[in-house]
């Protein structure tokens, strides 16, 4: 399972401005894909100044020896995924205010890693409860080729869906070239605050990861999970 920017998502969608944002929250889900059935930690965080802003993830895997997890995990049990990413925006009182440049760095423990390097402009409406944001990215990956390397990244967050407070639909998609072939992972999330009934801090959801040639599997593939979240 991999992050992206969700959590920038959510915290614009407070209608806070850039310099005050900042969120970190963990989720645990148990996944019910086929041969999987583990679960996964996922810590973020989402930290913005006058610059720009910071965000970052760690997703750490909890596998039965048995799993089946492609060639992307070199057989790892278990294992972690890391990613840390910059947008680059001192222009932010300027007509410009929506495009950032962006870079990052993505690695893990089985040995891949990149680093990106591109822009990314946000949609949104006036107080930020619905964005939508799309990056296009030079992907230089170490040990690994691509005869197209560009990635394509989007994020959107959607807050207080269907009129009910407290409902959140976000998520992610990314499209990049690996080899001589092009990989899809979109990871849409549904969470449910429970701030009316218990703690604001506490949310229940579900994630369906769809993916197209990802980490070893040829082809389409669907797995769902449960999770919960908590914001520090």
């Amino acid at each position: 399972m991999v992050k992206k920017i969700i959590i920038a998502a959510a915290v614009a969608a407070l209608g806070l401005s850039q310099v005050s944002m900042a969120q970190t929250n963990l989720q645990i889900f148990h996944d019910f894909g086929a041969d999987r059935n583990y679960a996964t930690a996922t810590l973020e965080g989402f930290y913005g100044d006058k610059w720009g802003d910071t965000f970052f993830f760690s997703d750490f895997y909890f596998r039965p020896a048995d799993a089946k997890l492609g060639t992307l995990a070199g057989g790892a049990t278990n294992g972690v995924y890391f990613e840390i990413e910059r947008a680059i925006n001192f222009w932010q009182g300027t007509a410009l205010k929506d495009f950032s440049l962006h870079v990052e760095y993505d690695g893990s423990t089985w040995g891949s890693s990149m680093a990106c390097f591109g822009a990314k402009y946000s949609f949104h409406n006036a107080d930020f409860s619905n964005l939508f944001n799309v990056a296009i990215m030079y992907d230089a990956m170490f040990g690994q080729q691509a005869q197209v390397p560009v990635k394509l990244t989007g994020v959107w967050g959607f807050q207080n869906i269907f009129g009910l407070t407290g409902l959140t639909f976000k998520g992610f998609f990314d499209v990049w070239g690996l080899d001589d072939h092009v990989t899809f992972l979109s990871e849409p999330q549904l969470w449910y605050n429970l701030g009316a009934f218990f703690d604001n801090h506490l949310d229940i959801g579900s994630e369906i990861e769809l993916s197209y040639n990802f980490a070893g599997h040829q082809g389409f593939m669907v797995n769902p999970c449960l999770g919960i979240k908590w914001t520090f």
